[in-house]
């Protein structure tokens, strides 16, 4: 899951950038409310963390900006400012959750989960397909109740399949949410990395899952 985090305390930037980092999100960090606007304009997040009190143009100006455009990402403020007519202004303007400094981190995480899983239309943390099981809080991956140990970018790119099953997924769609603006590996690594899935996924089980859809990219699926 990729996500953005606007926030122009810089030290709160770089700890929270490497604690989802360590969660295992990619994550994107920009300073200042017109930064914000580029990222979302390029990259389609599963969630962005917006600070109010930013320079140039602060958080509910870049909410009413991109709800305008009809762009449905989750968004979450994260904030010091508390009042009753904060928390109404911004949710008011399409803000989907709220929270207010100083925080628990595992809050944030515990969030940051609800508005992923709402927004692919999970009522629990634990997505299924046949005889697969992810749980996307404690990490855990399964089929036929028996534990499969994946890589982070493994998991990661699991996590985004199962969370749209059914849906070609495109090459360059995984890697947007799988990698940020710094990753500079080589082209070919969702396919590499779909390969390490369908040996510890697919080769032992039946059905198989992970599906090429030739021209289009990767699906997961039942085949009927």
């Amino acid at each position: 899951m990729r996500l953005l985090i606007a926030e122009d305390e810089k030290n709160l930037n770089k700890i929270l950038a490497q604690h989802l980092n360590d969660s295992g999100y990619t994550v994107d960090a920009c300073f200042n409310g017109e930064e914000a606007l580029d990222y979302i304009s390029m990259t389609d997040y599963d969630a962005v963390i917006l600070d109010i009190m930013m320079p140039k143009i602060d958080g509910l100006e870049v909410l009413k900006e991109i709800r305008a455009q009809n762009m449905d990402v989750p968004v979450l403020f994260l904030t010091a400012r508390d009042s009753i007519a904060d928390r109404v202004a911004g949710l008011d303007l399409g803000a989907d959750d709220y929270l207010t400094k100083p925080f628990a981190f595992e809050e944030l995480l515990a969030r940051i989960r609800v508005l992923v899983r709402k927004r692919a239309g999970n009522k629990t943390n634990v997505y299924t397909l046949a005889d697969l099981t992810v749980n996307t809080q404690t990490r855990e991956v399964k089929r036929r109740e028996i534990p499969i140990s994946l890589s982070s970018r493994e998991f990661a790119i699991l996590e985004y399949m199962i969370m749209n099953k059914n849906i070609v997924l495109s090459r360059d769609n995984l890697e947007c949410h799988v990698w940020n603006y710094d990753y500079e590996g080589s082209s070919n690594m969702i396919d590499v990395y779909i390969r390490y899935l369908r040996k510890k996924i697919d080769e032992p089980f039946s059905p198989k899952l992970i599906h090429t859809v030739r021209g289009a990219g990767y699906v997961l699926k039942v085949e009927k």
